[in-house]
Protein backbone atom coordinates (compact mmCIF):
# COMPACT_ATOMS: atom_id res chain seq x y z
CA UNK A 1 0.00 0.00 0.00
CA UNK A 2 1.62 3.27 -0.77
CA UNK A 3 1.80 6.06 1.94
CA UNK A 4 -0.67 8.42 2.39
CA UNK A 5 -0.05 11.91 2.63
CA UNK A 6 -0.08 13.58 6.29
CA UNK A 7 -2.29 16.66 6.16
CA UNK A 8 -2.53 19.06 9.52
CA UNK A 9 -4.65 21.79 10.73
CA UNK A 10 -3.27 25.20 9.61
CA UNK A 11 -2.44 26.37 13.28
CA UNK A 12 -0.74 23.38 14.19
CA UNK A 13 1.26 23.09 10.69
CA UNK A 14 2.10 27.19 11.15
CA UNK A 15 3.47 26.62 14.93
CA UNK A 16 5.64 23.41 14.10
CA UNK A 17 7.09 24.77 10.83
CA UNK A 18 7.55 28.76 11.86
CA UNK A 19 5.27 29.85 8.90
CA UNK A 20 2.80 32.40 9.97
CA UNK A 21 -0.77 31.66 9.56
CA UNK A 22 -1.29 33.95 7.36
CA UNK A 23 1.41 32.96 4.64
CA UNK A 24 0.63 29.22 4.63
CA UNK A 25 -3.16 30.22 3.53
CA UNK A 26 -1.34 32.46 1.13
CA UNK A 27 0.54 29.25 0.14
CA UNK A 28 -2.69 27.54 -0.05
CA UNK A 29 -4.61 29.85 -2.43
CA UNK A 30 -2.09 30.24 -4.81
CA UNK A 31 -1.99 26.40 -5.17
CA UNK A 32 2.10 25.60 -4.13
CA UNK A 33 0.71 23.42 -1.36
CA UNK A 34 -1.76 21.23 -1.07
CA UNK A 35 -5.21 22.20 1.37
CA UNK A 36 -8.34 20.65 2.18
CA UNK A 37 -11.49 21.59 4.38
CA UNK A 38 -12.75 19.31 7.32
CA UNK A 39 -15.74 21.13 8.43
CA UNK A 40 -15.12 24.66 9.24
CA UNK A 41 -11.05 23.96 9.86
CA UNK A 42 -8.14 24.00 6.53
CA UNK A 43 -5.56 21.26 7.03
CA UNK A 44 -2.67 21.18 4.82
CA UNK A 45 -0.26 18.78 3.68
CA UNK A 46 2.67 18.49 5.54
CA UNK A 47 5.19 17.59 3.37
CA UNK A 48 4.26 20.66 1.10
CA UNK A 49 4.51 22.77 4.49
CA UNK A 50 7.92 21.33 5.07
CA UNK A 51 9.10 21.82 1.80
CA UNK A 52 8.20 25.43 1.82
CA UNK A 53 9.81 26.48 5.79
CA UNK A 54 13.33 27.63 5.98
CA UNK A 55 14.85 25.82 7.82
CA UNK A 56 17.89 26.58 10.03
CA UNK A 57 21.58 24.54 9.93
CA UNK A 58 21.38 25.14 13.60
CA UNK A 59 17.97 23.01 13.52
CA UNK A 60 19.91 19.60 11.91
CA UNK A 61 20.47 16.47 13.41
CA UNK A 62 24.03 17.38 11.91
CA UNK A 63 24.55 20.57 13.03
CA UNK A 64 23.13 19.30 16.74
CA UNK A 65 25.74 16.73 17.18
CA UNK A 66 28.92 19.64 17.25
CA UNK A 67 26.38 22.56 18.80
CA UNK A 68 28.55 22.09 22.29
CA UNK A 69 31.70 23.69 19.98
CA UNK A 70 29.57 26.74 19.12
CA UNK A 71 31.17 29.82 19.70
CA UNK A 72 34.63 28.14 20.53
CA UNK A 73 37.19 29.98 18.02
CA UNK A 74 39.58 28.33 16.05
CA UNK A 75 42.00 29.39 13.37
CA UNK A 76 41.55 28.40 9.63
CA UNK A 77 44.48 27.00 9.51
CA UNK A 78 44.12 24.79 12.45
CA UNK A 79 40.49 23.62 11.40
CA UNK A 80 42.39 22.65 8.07
CA UNK A 81 44.59 20.05 9.74
CA UNK A 82 41.90 19.11 12.41
CA UNK A 83 39.06 18.32 10.03
CA UNK A 84 41.22 17.72 6.66
CA UNK A 85 39.14 20.26 4.58
CA UNK A 86 41.61 22.22 2.24
CA UNK A 87 42.09 25.95 3.47
CA UNK A 88 40.88 27.53 0.64
CA UNK A 89 37.65 25.86 0.99
CA UNK A 90 37.20 27.01 4.51
CA UNK A 91 37.75 30.33 3.27
CA UNK A 92 35.11 30.73 0.95
CA UNK A 93 32.52 28.95 3.06
CA UNK A 94 33.64 31.67 5.76
CA UNK A 95 32.97 34.45 3.45
CA UNK A 96 29.91 32.98 1.82
CA UNK A 97 28.77 33.19 6.00
CA UNK A 98 28.42 29.58 6.26
CA UNK A 99 30.78 29.49 8.52
CA UNK A 100 30.92 32.34 11.09
CA UNK A 101 33.68 34.65 11.32
CA UNK A 102 34.63 35.40 14.66
CA UNK A 103 37.24 38.07 14.94
CA UNK A 104 41.18 37.87 14.54
CA UNK A 105 43.87 37.22 16.79
CA UNK A 106 46.68 39.00 15.29
CA UNK A 107 47.07 37.95 11.59
CA UNK A 108 44.85 34.62 12.17
CA UNK A 109 41.30 34.39 11.57
CA UNK A 110 39.26 32.80 14.16
CA UNK A 111 36.05 31.01 13.02
CA UNK A 112 33.87 28.91 14.66
CA UNK A 113 34.51 25.65 15.57
CA UNK A 114 30.73 24.16 15.58
CA UNK A 115 30.07 25.83 12.21
CA UNK A 116 33.66 24.11 10.72
CA UNK A 117 32.70 20.40 12.05
CA UNK A 118 29.09 20.77 11.12
CA UNK A 119 30.73 21.48 7.23
CA UNK A 120 33.13 18.98 7.59
CA UNK A 121 30.63 16.32 8.22
CA UNK A 122 28.87 17.22 5.33
CA UNK A 123 32.18 17.27 3.30
CA UNK A 124 32.98 13.92 3.97
CA UNK A 125 29.36 12.49 3.68
CA UNK A 126 29.06 13.46 0.13
CA UNK A 127 30.91 11.60 -2.34
CA UNK A 128 30.76 14.69 -4.69
CA UNK A 129 33.68 16.02 -7.17
CA UNK A 130 35.51 19.22 -7.11
CA UNK A 131 33.71 22.05 -8.07
CA UNK A 132 30.33 20.39 -7.05
CA UNK A 133 27.57 22.44 -4.67
CA UNK A 134 27.58 21.07 -1.01
CA UNK A 135 25.31 23.98 0.49
CA UNK A 136 22.71 26.20 -0.79
CA UNK A 137 22.25 29.77 0.32
CA UNK A 138 21.04 28.79 3.81
CA UNK A 139 23.78 26.88 4.86
CA UNK A 140 21.91 23.88 4.45
CA UNK A 141 23.18 20.78 2.56
CA UNK A 142 22.58 20.98 -1.12
CA UNK A 143 19.54 19.18 -3.01
CA UNK A 144 20.04 19.17 -6.51
CA UNK A 145 16.59 19.03 -8.47
CA UNK A 146 17.77 15.73 -9.76
CA UNK A 147 20.39 12.89 -9.87
CA UNK A 148 21.51 10.67 -7.20
CA UNK A 149 20.88 13.32 -3.93
CA UNK A 150 17.96 14.54 -5.30
CA UNK A 151 14.91 14.36 -3.02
Amino acid sequence: MAALPTFLPLPEAARKYGLSQARLRSLVESGKIKAAMIGKNIVVSEDEVKDQAVIRKEDLPEYKKHAYLKGVPIWISEAERKYGIPNPTIWRWMKSGIIARLGMDGNKTLIDEADVAYCAEIYRSRNTKQGRRLFDNNGLPYKPKTGPLAT
